[in-house]
């Protein structure tokens, strides 16, 4: 049996969406896709019989993407410096807008600073709303 056709039009489609960034190449160490910019990996990511995963550098949502029942902090250590993996299986959906919006967040977090320079992001949100967190209300200065 081999991969599922979703997980590797999913696969292909976040693919094409990194590569689209400035000076990305891929590269497959490990036998794992893996986008970089200028030598620095900031996607690593794979579709296989079971499914399909990816892992990115997220240090903003990091916390409220590992909310999500599909998300884990990568391991290796690299949990602990926000890098986050998702894994989906075969009965799973991918939500690619969402994934979308953490490849340009992993993106930003590892690309030198030059290329970021001018860059149009999608403002997508990067995860869900943190359930824990209320709104804060909005200080209306006193004359």
């Amino acid at each position: 049996m081999g991969r599922s056709a979703k997980f590797i039009r999913a696969e292909l489609a976040l693919r094409d969406f990194a590569l689209s960034f400035p000076e990305t190449t891929e590269e497959f160490p490990w036998g794992h896709r893996t986008i970089k910019v200028r030598g620095k990996a900031f996607i690593f990511m794979g579709s296989h019989v079971d499914g399909l995963s990816f892992s990115v550098k997220l240090p903003s949502s990091a916390q409220g993407v590992l909310m999500l029942p599909f998300a884990t902090p990568t391991g290796y250590g690299l949990g602990k410096s926000g890098w986050v993996t998702a894994s989906f299986a075969a009965k799973d959906s991918v939500p690619v807008e969402w994934i979308e919006s953490w490849i340009e967040e992993s993106y930003a977090a590892v690309a030198p600073k030059r290329l970021l320079r001018g860059l149009v992001t999608s403002r997508l949100p990067a995860a869900p709303p943190h359930p824990g967190k209320a709104l804060k209300k909005k200080k209306i200065p006193r004359k």
